[in-house]
């Protein structure tokens, strides 16, 4: 009976060690992905682009409101005149509705159109960033690579590696 329990003991204590040397190591790598993001030519084309579309759709909403604020000066004008009809302001205060209707829909539109605009415009850069780390960890062999620009990694070991200037290599990128 004693010799069973010696030997389960042994077993016991070497079974753990044996499965941690039978596993594979887990390489850690991360970087920013805001960094690449930042440091890929395409990224500021798109970003211009971007910025243009939305100074467009600025100047337009600010001579909608010019409209707007012109219109609603010319109904209070008329309400202080003793001799204006129920009728003219009544038919003023549709305008004015019907103008703040435009003007909220026009808004409405402008940001979805600029947010569709900038998924066209940043979703390629995205797959070919995502390609290239992809790449570099599988040709690097990492398990995992962490984006820490997402703000999710709170400590960073020194076996994790930083694979930025690999991706970037990888991208051509300085």
């Amino acid at each position: 009976m004693k010799k069973l329990i010696v030997f389960l003991t042994v077993i016991g204590l070497t079974f753990p060690i044996s499965s941690t040397f039978g596993q594979n190591s887990v390489k850690l790598g991360h970087l920013n992905t805001n960094e690449l993001f930042s440091a890929m030519p395409e990224t500021d084309s798109a970003q211009r682009i971007l910025e243009k579309s939305a100074s467009e759709l600025q100047t337009t909403m600010e001579e909608l409101q010019v409209e707007y604020n012109k219109k609603y000066q010319e109904y209070v004008d008329l309400t202080n005149q003793p001799t204006t009809s129920a009728l003219i302001l009544r038919t003023r205060e549709e305008e004015l509705q019907s103008l703040n209707t435009r003007v909220q829909t026009f808004q409405a539109q402008a940001e979805q159109d600029l947010t569709d605009q900038q998924s066209r415009l940043f979703q390629p850069i995205q797959e070919k960033a995502m390609a290239a780390i992809e790449a570099v960890a599988r040709e690097n062999g990492f398990t995992y690579v962490f984006d820490i620009a997402a703000g999710s990694i709170i400590f960073t070991s020194d076996d994790s590696v930083d694979i930025l200037p690999l991706v970037k290599a990888k991208l051509g990128l300085q």
